[in-house]
């Protein structure tokens, strides 16, 4: 793809398929998808075992990660949000009509979620993987609307973000979805900082220089091959208190 690493894995259902769910794992023209829901309800979720990383595609994305680091590579994990590992676990609407009667309910599956994720990070880091990605596809402002949406930060995306940040190490990077980079700003949860990088950089070579300099950055889609960094300035995130409501 012309990327400066490599990227894993190669789809969005790793995460689920790990905490129970059935995948369909495709073909050349589908890709992997959800084969049927696990659970019936959130309350199905909570009583789920905890992440497997020992075996299965999970384990597998590990071992091929250290391999790669070994090799000499930089790899970047691409890490999935609540909504789109939920996608193949529950019937969406289930979710949306939960969150909505039951919020302190959904927290609790938030919370779930996110010690599953930190403990696959937890992994990933063992064998040297210091630059996470992370996006929600089924979680965007389109998908939830500004109230889900907002809930959902406060709930889940700035703290998970921050103990994520803690967890990948002060060599390390966490590289958001711009989508996720626009909410946090727009809604005053982060404010905008910047790194120096080489003025030439192409933004996947600007990400790899800024590992260890600034926790967090989005400014564009890291497959956005094109981009270019404008005035040897990468831009990067600072997670603050929130200091006004909605968009």
């Amino acid at each position: 793809q012309g990327l400066s690493f490599c990227c894993l894995p190669f789809c969005h259902t790793v995460e689920g398929e790990a905490m129970g769910a059935s995948i369909n794992l495709g073909d050349a023209v589908n890709g992997p998808r959800a084969k049927s829901y696990c659970c019936e309800s959130l309350e199905a979720i909570l009583e789920l075992k905890d992440i497997d990383l020992s075996q299965g595609r999970i384990q597998e994305v590990i071992k091929a990660s250290a391999k790669l680091i070994e090799d000499g590579e930089d790899v970047i994990l691409y890490l999935s949000g609540p909504f789109t590992i939920l996608n193949v676990i529950i019937d969406p609407t289930k979710v949306f009509k939960a969150f909505r009667k039951k919020p302190d309910l959904m927290k609790k599956v938030f919370d779930k979620i996110q010690d599953h994720l930190l403990a696959y990070v937890k992994a990933m880091r063992s064998v040297g993987v210091n630059m996470i990605s992370y996006a929600d596809s089924s979680g965007g402002l389109n998908i939830l609307g500004p109230k889900f949406f907002n809930q959902t930060m406060d709930l889940f995306t700035v703290e998970f973000l921050k103990k994520l940040s803690d967890e990948v190490g002060e060599d390390g990077l966490v590289i958001l979805c711009p989508k996720t980079t626009l909410g946090l700003i727009s809604s005053g949860r982060a404010n905008w900082g910047f790194v120096d990088v080489d003025a030439n950089s192409s933004y996947q070579e600007a990400l790899v220089t800024a590992k260890g300099k600034g926790k967090f950055v989005g400014e564009t889609c890291m497959k956005n091959i094109t981009y270019k960094i404008r005035n040897g300035k990468i831009r990067t995130l600072v997670l603050e208190p929130k200091i006004k409501q909605g968009f």
